[in-house]
């Protein structure tokens, strides 16, 4: 059971970008509507430190650390359905934890790919003048247990379904300045390990960024991600686990050539309960359109 615990605990920290998180994060401009027929494949580099362990109601826990490295790949197509812009899309990490450490106790890991996402986007609103204008869309995340896993050790599969409906809104302030906003519930399934019964309750995720688009090809922003909920149960008697977080993000990106985006973001947590807290991530984008 510590051990279980011990593996939790770090899963909890690997929750930016890889689909195993219970919350699913977007990039200012994400919801962006493209033309149908748009097909744009993505390569994300991220890389995040974690020295703060804390468990609810308690200390840090000394001499515990989390570096983790995630390669992701992800493939966007866009298109129509009765008028209504579509998107599909599927999200597959992949990625090293190269130190997993808590109370001075080195931890089991199991590298490798991670749980593949499926996902489906439908614009209900969409604005005739973006610079001013809303845009909504909605989306649906289905998490499938495909990547590696193993009870026993930290893994980036996570050995259960997930389902995570997503609201995305980008609100045009004018003179190139835009609001990108999403809110997200992730519903995990239940499932038995080794006899006992572990269950999570909906954990929730809001996402806000201040974007300043100087050109078609460039922009900044400023971000800030909220986790909250997800109480962990075994056998229906909670663990004290949570997902608990307040996350600050600054992003920059730009197209180097025609149809090849490069964008970088850097984060760090201002809070966090329940699990360990980031210290730095790192993220490169690699965006091509075809």
């Amino acid at each position: 059971m510590v051990r279980k615990l011990a593996a939790t605990l770090c899963a909890a920290a690997l929750v930016f970008i890889s689909p195993k998180a219970r919350a699913i994060d977007v990039a200012p401009g994400d919801y962006v509507i493209m033309p149908p027929g748009t097909n744009i494949g993505l390569l994300y580099f991220q890389s995040a430190t974690s020295n703060k362990l804390t468990l609810p109601g308690t200390a840090k826990v000394p001499n515990s650390r989390l570096d983790t490295s995630v390669v992701v790949l992800r493939g966007l197509s866009y298109s129509q359905v009765a008028g209504i812009p579509l998107l599909v899309q599927a999200v597959l990490p992949m990625g090293r934890i190269s130190t997993a450490r808590i109370g001075g106790v080195n931890q089991g890991v199991s590298d490798g790919i991670g749980d593949l996402t499926l996902g489906a986007s439908l614009w209900p609103v969409s604005p005739s003048n973006p610079e001013t204008g809303t845009t909504l869309g909605l989306t649906a995340f289905v998490t499938a247990p495909t990547g590696r896993y193993d009870s026993a050790d930290i893994s980036l599969g996570k050995g259960t379904w997930t389902i995570t409906p997503q609201a995305g809104l980008i609100q045009g302030l004018g003179g190139g300045f835009f609001i990108d906003a999403t809110l997200d519930a992730a519903f995990t399934v239940g499932h038995t390990e080794g006899g006992a019964r572990i269950s999570v309750d909906p954990a929730y995720q809001a996402q806000v960024a201040l974007r300043k688009q100087f050109t078609q090809q460039t922009s900044f922003a400023v971000g800030y991600s909220g986790q909250f909920g997800g109480d962990q149960k075994v056998n229906g008697v909670k663990t004290g686990l949570k997902t608990r977080r307040d996350q600050v993000r600054l992003y920059g990106n730009t197209f180097v050539l025609p149809g090849l985006q490069l964008q970088a973001m850097v984060g760090r947590d201002l809070y966090a309960e329940g699990g360990f807290k980031t210290g730095f991530v790192g993220e490169i984008r690699l965006l091509k359109v075809f």
